[in-house]
């Protein structure tokens, strides 16, 4: 008769410990699938409701990105004799998961809100055709944007590099698309679209914002733009920016809801990092310039720099033994001078 080894006896006793473990997961799951007595809100989409794929609407940003930008997104090389045939199959791929996208959307929305039908294959369709009937002008626009990149940021070496790794470029880029479905009303997609670019690269903005030609976002990480923003033409922003919208008590909110809550911008205006705007009456008259840091929640007059008053620099050394910091040299620079209508 064999003797089981110790060895052979600690692997069955590892087995049975994992197989203790494996038994109580499907009581777990039968927690999931009965919410208990507390649970006020639970959320699950296990029916035949239709809903939008994630996956889809990140492929329709890419493929508009392959007809936007021509050669840049994709493996295989481009020449003037296969340009145009790609650019047809890939016209008519987008056209066909567009439309289904907007035919689910649609349909989600009409169930969610239990409203009557409207056609939604074939206002899908329509709308989808009007989407790609509109990316030349997309197109066009774009280019505004990565000229406006080229000429503010001096670290820029050519318009490729901005095409393929500026964050601010694909953010703007993915709003534009969004903010054209956000005014065919198409439900659920834009939002998707802007928040999948928000995830990429750190900066938020809203498809329902406005926002003029040639807008320039210089680095970009923890830029908001609220969903009521009004911005205009050649304007830049940096990275930290906020264009958002006063805080609202929690039984107020329905009621602003569809009305003015952000900032508007006038054109040419440049917000310089981490400043905070927020509210209808932000109003920022064409030519300023924001400075870092500010905060604001009222008007500001046209060609108007606001800055914060310069802070006092201390230098402090390490050089005492006794181990208490002191100020070795303390600087105290001026406040800057401006005009009249210069807001500190």
């Amino acid at each position: 008769m064999t003797v089981p080894s110790l060895k052979s006896k600690q692997i069955k006793r590892d087995t049975e410990t994992v197989t203790r473990f494996y038994e109580t997961v499907p009581t777990t799951v039968q927690r999931l699938l009965v919410p208990s007595e507390d649970d006020t809100l639970s959320f699950e989409h296990v029916d035949t409701t239709p809903i939008a794929s994630q996956e889809s609407v990140i492929e329709i940003i890419q493929q508009a990105r392959r007809l936007i930008f021509p050669g840049y997104f994709i493996q295989t090389r481009m020449d003037s004799v296969n340009l145009g045939s790609f650019l047809c199959q890939e016209a008519m791929a987008l056209f066909n998961r567009l439309s289904q996208q907007i035919v689910l959307s649609i349909q989600h929305e009409c169930l969610r809100l239990d409203m009557p039908c409207s056609k939604c294959l074939e206002s899908s369709h329509k709308t989808a055709f009007q989407f790609i009937q509109s990316l030349p002008d997309l197109k066009a626009i774009l280019a505004g944007d990565i000229d406006a990149a080229f000429v503010g940021d001096p670290a820029a070496k050519s318009y490729d590099e901005i095409i393929f790794s500026y964050p601010g470029l694909f953010a703007i880029t993915v709003y534009r698309m969004a903010h054209k479905l956000y005014e065919m009303e198409v439900p659920l997609l834009p939002r998707m679209m802007t928040e999948y670019a928000h995830s990429l690269t750190g900066i938020d903005i809203h498809p329902g914002a406005t926002i003029g030609r040639r807008f320039f976002i210089d680095h970009g990480t923890g830029v908001v733009v609220g969903e009521t923003t009004e911005i205009g033409n050649r304007v830049r922003i940096y990275q930290g920016v906020t264009l958002g919208a006063l805080s609202l008590p929690a039984d107020e909110i329905d009621q602003f809801r569809n009305q003015k809550r952000h900032p508007t911008i006038g054109d040419d205006v440049i917000i310089y990092s981490n400043a905070t705007l927020l509210g209808a009456k932000a109003i920022i008259g064409a030519r300023s310039i924001i400075g870092g840091n500010v905060w604001i929640t009222e008007g500001v007059p046209q060609d108007t720099k606001v800055v914060l008053k310069k802070p006092e620099l201390v230098y402090i050394g390490n050089h005492n033994r006794s181990g208490d910091l002191k100020p070795v040299y303390q600087q105290s620079r001026p406040e800057e001078k401006g005009g009249e209508n210069e807001i500190c």
